[in-house]
């Protein structure tokens, strides 16, 4: 994920997902969308004729962050087609969606990851749930040097961010990659400590995000926050190694559609979840907007819930 100052979420350029720094709230987030700089909700995008509604006549309120992404419009769409009226409440605060769920002001909302999830219900004892996933943005590993991770000599070193919301991540990716090992066996909160320095390949260092990508001319590798990559002159498909949505130790930054526990069986929502998981005009959207780095999911339910609770628990036991 890239850092963590705000960005304009109409500009195109997608934050990676990254994990909130060590509990605290409100947060900062960025990853699943670029951070908004103006406080406040946004005026209301709508979709859908007077006639298309879900059962029961009612609207389904879903809240976002970035509705004027053109996948949006085409999500309506293809709910409107099977009598669902979807209304898209866009936000400019990442603070905002998950307490107007908690309180009933929304149905569902789609902006956040499970780490992000897990870091509000323990901080204020709701119980949000995920229902269904979305998307995972990879982090990614680059080098100048070498064109594969086998190639990177042992003993090299390799950068990652420096900030405890992209390295525990960037740490997570390494050991994946086989460069290193790490005691806990990784999670999101590992950090260099975490490091098995007598069972890794490489040795890490810890730079400012900015300046890992930068720095390549003297590193073997560096994991690169998105936000960073072409702006090194860098390419995402060059990456030598990025997130694998398949790893369990992945899972935690899958993006979720988010609703209330109690909500969980609503066949509608539901419905809404396979809408945006099966309609190939809006799954090519979001990839688009992400400038191809998004890799969709349809991970079980049971799965992602799984996730949360494993992190919850996490999460309390760092606090």
């Amino acid at each position: 994920m890239p850092d963590t100052s705000p960005t304009d979420p109409t500009s195109g350029s997608p934050d990676l997902i990254e994990a909130p720094r060590r509990r605290r709230w409100p947060l900062v987030l960025g990853g699943l969308v670029a951070l908004a700089v103006v406080a406040g909700v946004l005026v209301a995008t709508t979709g859908g004729d007077d006639d298309t509604t879900a059962a029961g006549g009612e609207t389904v309120r879903i809240g976002v962050v970035g509705a004027s992404d053109p996948y949006w419009a085409t999500y309506q769409e293809a709910a409107a087609d099977e009598g669902i009226d979807v209304e898209i409440v866009d936000f400019a605060d990442y603070n905002q969606p998950n307490p107007a769920v908690a309180e009933g002001e929304l149905d569902l909302n789609q902006f956040q990851h499970i780490v992000f999830l897990a870091d509000y219900n323990v901080a204020t004892g709701e119980d949000l749930q995920p229902i269904g996933a979305t998307a995972i943005y990879p982090l990614g590993l680059h080098s100048k040097q070498y064109d594969a991770v086998e190639d990177i000599p042992d003993g090299a070193t390799v950068a990652v961010p420096d900030d405890a919301s992209n390295q525990a991540r960037a740490l997570v990716l390494l050991q994946s990659a086989g460069l290193i090992e790490l005691k806990s066996g990784g999670t999101i909160f590992s950090d260099l400590a975490d490091v098995d320095t007598d069972a890794s390949r490489v040795q890490v260092e810890a730079l400012a995000a900015a300046l890992t990508a930068t720095s390549l001319d003297d590193l073997a590798g560096a994991v690169v926050n998105n936000d960073f990559v072409e702006r090194a002159g860098l390419d995402f498909d060059d990456a030598l190694a990025q997130d694998d949505p398949s790893d369990s130790a992945a899972l935690p930054y899958a993006n979720v559609f988010a609703a209330r526990a109690d909500d969980l069986d609503d066949p509608t929502y539901q419905r809404l979840v396979e809408i945006y998981q099966e309609t190939q005009a809006v799954q090519d959207g979001v990839v688009e907007v992400s400038g191809g780095t998004a890799v969709m999911l349809d991970t079980p339910v049971e799965q992602l819930q799984a996730s949360l609770a494993e992190v919850e628990a996490d999460t309390r036991d760092q606090g």
